[in-house]
C-alpha cells in the first residue's frame, strides 16, 4: 500500500495502520521503511480488540497473543464494507483492487 499511497489518496481512500508498538518504535519503523501513511500506536490493544484483531496466534507449536493482520475498508459513513483477513503483503494492493473492482492503479 505504501508504494501506491498517493493513488489511494487520490481515489478518496485514507490509509492508516494500527499496531501495539509505542510511538518511538513507530517513528523508527516509519523512517526505516519510508512509510507515507499514518501509524497509530495501540499498546493497550483497545482499538485492535474493538476490531477483533488482537487474538491468539500460533508459531512453532506455541500459542501467544498478537495482532491478527487484517485490512478493513471503511466507507465515508464509517461502515466497514470489506474485511481482508488473509493479507498477502506483497500483493495486497491487487487483493484490494480485485475485491473492490477497481481498475489497476
Amino acid at each position: 500500500l505504501n508504494n501506491n499511497y498517493q493513488t489511494w489518496i487520490h481515489r478518496g481512500f485514507d490509509v492508516v495502520g494500527v499496531s501495539p508498538d509505542n510511538e518511538k518504535s513507530h517513528l523508527k519503523f516509519i523512517q526505516k521503511y519510508g512509510l507515507k501513511f499514518q501509524l497509530i500506536s495501540d499498546p493497550d490493544h483497545k482499538i485492535m480488540e474493538l476490531y477483533g484483531v488482537w487474538g491468539e496466534k500460533k508459531m512453532y507449536g506455541k500459542s501467544y497473543m498478537g495482532v491478527l493482520r487484517t485490512t478493513f475498508v471503511i466507507d465515508a459513513e464509517g461502515t466497514v464494507t470489506e474485511v481482508f483477513t488473509s493479507v498477502d503483503t506483497k500483493n495486497h494492493t491487487s487483493q484490494i483492487q480485485e475485491t473492490l473492482n477497481i481498475k489497476s492503479l
